[in-house]
């Protein structure tokens, strides 16, 4: 039985080094990811983790892949939910290669088996917060209400 995998692509009008500053800057990550804070130093071996507005975090991980302006990985557990912990630690890539005068931004997530669930939740998320990410670099605004969690 394969592994659980979400792929993920985009393209976006804008330079390597903007999107690398957008994806990997927990200031900017909170602009178009529900208020989310992206937290790392970015080196192979550093922490990882996802911190919610109310300081709480949700997901964490290593930085096993890193080279700026192209690539990175990270494992990834989720610890909020338990059913979601238990799948163990994910592994997440981001790719940006250039593609005409845009960039190609590919994400890819993979879980171990058992983790179908998981999959599923991250595939109806990323869509919305690539599409925020793109629509903010591209226009210089993120999706309406995409930069808080709803009321």
């Amino acid at each position: 039985m394969a592994k659980p995998k979400f792929v993920y692509v985009t393209y976006i009008n804008t330079t390597p080094e903007k999107l690398w500053e957008a994806l990997t800057n927990p200031d900017f990550t909170q602009k178009y990811w529900i208020g989310v804070r992206q937290e790392s130093e970015w080196k192979v071996g550093s922490t990882w983790r996802l911190v919610m507005p109310n300081g709480e975090v949700w997901d964490t991980g290593e930085v096993l892949e890193v080279d700026p302006p192209k690539h990175y990985t990270v494992s990834w557990r989720h610890e909020h939910f338990e059913d979601l912990r238990a799948v163990g630690f994910t592994r997440q890539s981001v790719d940006i290669e250039p593609s005409g005068e845009f960039l190609k931004l590919t994400i890819t997530h993979e879980a171990p088996e058992g983790g179908e669930e998981f999959i599923e939740k991250v595939s109806s998320g990323w869509p919305g917060i690539l599409s925020s990410l793109k629509t903010l670099l591209e226009t210089g605004k993120a999706l309406p209400g995409t930069d808080r969690l709803p009321d």
